[in-house]
């Protein structure tokens, strides 16, 4: 008999826990956003091409979106140089908007095997969790680097949880869709 009590409240945690997921993607397009005057966002910078990429689409984001949090694997130190270029170089009028550079470990190296990663990606999530719950973005910015995906995972989790309604946009798929076709080799 108690056996059967511990399964049935599994399964009704779990029943609960889907319909939560199931509410939560299907409620984005009823409710139309909410004006404010500041966005607070966290972009994931990957190393290489990665930041690169990412650094060119900040260039095109106003002031509104503030403060900035950028998130970098610990063993990253290009991004961060070009980070600090980026955030450097804009106008006096921006001098106010606010940024941070973060750090977690890397969710895969270059030539992990896909098994031994799953490890990694788990260690990185124990860093991104209570990163993310701190700094409670309005949206997370990504472009595809491995680092992005614990963190989308806590956003994914703020929602779930009804703490906070995180969007995330990954520009991997922007970028091919919206680059003009004679600049795609750039």
């Amino acid at each position: 008999m108690l056996l059967f009590g511990v399964m049935l409240s599994f399964f009704l945690t779990a029943l609960l826990f889907l319909l939560r997921v199931y509410f939560v993607f299907n409620s984005g397009s009823n409710h139309p956003p909410k004006t404010r005057s500041h966005v607070a966002v966290l972009v994931v910078a990957g190393s290489g091409g990665h930041t690169t990429e990412i650094m060119r689409l900040m260039e095109s984001l106003s002031a509104a979106y503030t403060p900035r949090h950028y998130v970098i694997a610990d063993t990253d130190k290009m991004s961060e140089e070009k980070i600090v270029a980026f955030e450097s170089s804009k106008p006096k009028s921006d001098a106010d908007v606010q940024f941070t550079i973060n750090r977690i470990p890397r969710s895969r190296e270059v030539a992990q095997s896909w098994s031994s990663s799953v490890v990694s990606t788990l260690n990185a999530l124990r860093y991104s969790l209570p990163l993310v719950f701190r700094l409670q973005p309005d949206v997370v910015l990504c472009n595809g680097p491995g680092t992005c995906i614990p963190l989308c995972i806590t956003g994914l989790f703020l929602r779930i949880l009804g703490i906070k309604k995180v969007g995330i946009v990954s520009t991997a798929f922007l970028l091919t869709i919206y680059t003009p076709l004679h600049d795609r080799s750039t």
